[in-house]
């Protein structure tokens, strides 16, 4: 399995925990490359297409080109997942 820094890949995001968003749902690798060489998880950050255009702080706005809708990258959901 080839991931890297950026991609976006589908993920099973469950058990949810708290305020996690569960669910099978886009997710975007900000692991580095190297470590995802050599490490059985990646880090990423989900993503939503439940878009908050005033939340600039803690979501990353994606154009539509990047997926099927405008969505947001949910960066103050950071997690650890098993590739």
């Amino acid at each position: 399995m080839d991931i890297r820094q950026y991609d976006i890949w589908l993920a099973n995001l469950h058990p949810a925990k708290g305020s996690e968003p569960g669910k099978i749902r886009p997710v975007v690798i900000v692991q580095t490359d190297l470590l995802s060489e050599v490490h059985p998880s990646v880090i990423v950050c989900p993503v939503t297409s439940k878009v908050q255009a005033e939340s600039e702080i803690l979501r990353v706005h994606l154009g539509k080109n990047q997926l099927d809708k405008p969505s947001d990258i949910l960066v103050d959901q950071v997690r650890a997942i098993d590739k």
